[in-house]
């Protein structure tokens, strides 16, 4: 690893549908004295957002240009079709792309599915953003073909979504400047890979820290173990030795002799 964990604060991108709350929770329950500030940046300009410096790392979408970037894919998303409530699709629980082939499917030009070849009819021009074909789509112009958390990002109530089968899926990932791989960047690689506050690898929260010192004087005192009730007491004590009578030696009288009579 190069660089260390003295930087003030840790800058993460994000494009639009990804939700990184639980994993900025998680940071600063872990770190709380280095502030994580999110950048919020298109699915098209966060390679170079994280080239030029603009943030320490960034939850993109695959495919990327991968020229001095390192990325550990973190999921994939259900494809979806992005329909009216009173569309025919809106009917049944998922389509093929077969399904769309009468349709007119817009293809805006931020799309991040990859399409060799996108379903459906073409429309006369492609929309700028997702965000303009969602209002076409409410405007009876199309249907559109997006991941399944940007439909929910630009959810309207007039508008429902159908999952999509034989289609390309988005690929969320965690991408950062491969010569950058700093303490932080690891912790936050621990973070979303789910590993436990214990883990080995990346800088530890100074409450971590705390706890795993040990107490002071070393280990931990031991209360003796106590007399066994009714047992044998060790020899030279007061208890009943085996097979002798209570207070006396082994084999002999206790108290006067008797006389004869």
């Amino acid at each position: 690893m190069t660089g260390s964990d003295a930087s003030p604060s840790f800058r993460l991108a994000y494009v639009p549908g990804v939700t990184p709350t639980k994993w900025v929770r998680i940071w600063n329950e872990r770190l709380p004295g280095v502030p994580l500030t999110l950048v919020p940046v298109s699915a098209a300009e966060a390679p170079d957002v994280l080239r030029d410096g603009g943030a320490d790392a960034g939850l993109v979408r695959l495919p990327i240009d991968r020229t001095d970037l390192s990325a550990i894919p973190l999921y994939t998303e259900t494809t979806v079709v992005v329909v009216p409530k009173d569309h025919l699709v809106a009917a049944v629980e998922e389509v093929s792309a077969a399904d769309l082939a009468d349709d007119v499917v817009l293809h805006p030009l931020d799309d991040t599915l990859g399409w060799e070849l996108p379903p459906g009819l073409p429309a006369k021009e492609r929309p700028a953003t997702t965000a303009d074909a969602v209002e076409l789509v409410a405007a009876g112009i199309g249907l559109l073909v997006v991941p399944q958390s940007l439909a929910r990002l630009h959810h309207r109530k007039d508008l429902t979504y159908r999952t999509v089968t034989d289609v390309p899926q988005s690929r969320v990932a965690l991408s950062w400047p491969e010569e950058e791989t700093t303490d932080l960047v690891e912790h936050f690689i621990g973070i979303v890979r789910g590993r436990t506050v214990n883990s080995t690898r990346g800088p530890q929260a100074p409450a971590q820290r705390k706890a795993e010192r040990p107490a002071k004087g070393g280990a931990t005192r031991q209360k003796p173990a106590g007399k066994k009730p009714g047992g044998t007491t060790q020899r030279g004590g007061s208890g009943t030795a085996k097979g002798g009578r209570s207070g006396s030696p082994k084999g002999g009288r206790g108290g006067k002799p008797r006389r004869r009579s």
